[in-house]
């Protein structure tokens, strides 16, 4: 049980995010990532090979992803570990996987220019935290985009791999965010990728599978604690509607955000201007508003510190035992 490093990487991404100067010194270890998930897809991922071919590339392609990604996330946790104060640093090396404050921070940018009415302001910011065309949606649509996305992402950008991190240390962190990252360059259903991205956006599922339903379970009990939401609302469009999502995961946490602020959320949106159908989660108003992302980003609050509080729990029953 790695419990203390992930409850390390929360405190320090949730007090520092991943910091500027960092970044620009040596970039992200996402990025580090996707450059190899690109390499593999421009050498393996051939335009005029049969789908099966390109899904057993693709396949290849996801086991090298794995295994490098793996084994070097394995050597630097092992040299970090024989260090002083090592289970610190590799805690804090953790805190990159996470996404708990810029995710709040780019909620928040969607709700600061719906409240300063300027609409074309929301659909940019929203646009960076959302694959969906956004060029035309109302407020409403805007808000409601932004809400969907701040629930899914603190399933896959935040509890999971807390998850992954708090059962198998650096090493798991690392490998669930390589494919969580194979999934989004290359687990979508274009013509490229139909095939050869079948078998990361099927791990991805896999892995998303725990973290997806802690996450709705977390939304549910924040909302027992958050005045104006419902708990009782979020169980039952959680168990009701949930499955509903085309996705096996996502429609968890939405599900649960839906009932929890008396919203609907889901519906039908556009992807490279087509549209595309998809299921209502909870029974309540379409019309999102600013004050209602507010509102989700309170229950999102309660949510991560609830998060924090499991995670100290098993930190100090790692160090007793």
């Amino acid at each position: 049980m790695a419990a203390p490093l992930a409850l390390i990487a929360l405190l320090t991404e949730l007090i520092a995010g991943y910091p500027d100067w960092i970044m620009r010194t040596i970039g992200h270890p996402v990025t580090w990532m996707g450059r190899l998930i690109a390499f593999l897809d421009k050498r393996l991922n051939r335009d005029d090979a049969e789908p099966e071919t390109r899904r057993k590339a693709g396949a290849v392609a996801l086991f090298l992803i794995v295994l490098i990604i793996g084994a070097i996330a394995f050597a630097v946790e092992t040299a970090l570990l024989l260090l002083p104060f090592g289970l610190i640093i590799a805690g804090i090396a953790c805190s990159a996987f996470i996404a708990q404050r810029s995710l709040y921070m780019h909620v928040a940018n969607v709700a600061d220019a719906l409240e300063g009415g300027e609409l074309d302001k929301g659909r940019a910011a929203v646009a960076h935290i959302v694959g969906r065309d956004t060029a035309a949606l109302d407020e409403a649509g805007v808000a409601r985009a932004a809400i969907e996305s701040l629930a899914e992402n603190f399933s896959d950008g935040v509890v999971a791999p807390v998850f992954w991190i708090a059962l198998t240390g650096l090493t798991g962190g690392a490998v669930y965010k390589a494919i969580n990252t194979a999934d989004s360059m290359i687990g979508h259903r274009t013509p490229r990728h139909e095939s050869f991205g079948k078998p990361a956006a099927q791990l991805d599922d896999l892995v998303n599978l725990p973290g997806s339903r802690l996450s709705a379970l977390l939304i549910v009990a924040a909302a027992a604690m958050t005045g104006g939401a419902s708990a009782g609302g979020a169980w039952a469009a959680l168990t009701r509607d949930a499955s509903k999502h085309a996705s096996p995961n996502a429609g968890y946490p939405e599900a649960a955000m839906a009932g929890a602020l008396g919203l609907s959320l889901g519906g039908p949106r556009r992807y490279d201007g087509k549209e595309t159908d998809g299921a209502w989660l909870g029974d309540g108003r379409r019309d999102a508003k600013a004050a209602d992302i507010q509102a989700a980003l309170n229950l999102y609050s309660r949510a991560d510190g609830l998060l924090i509080a499991i995670v100290f729990v098993l930190a100090a029953l790692t160090a007793i035992l």
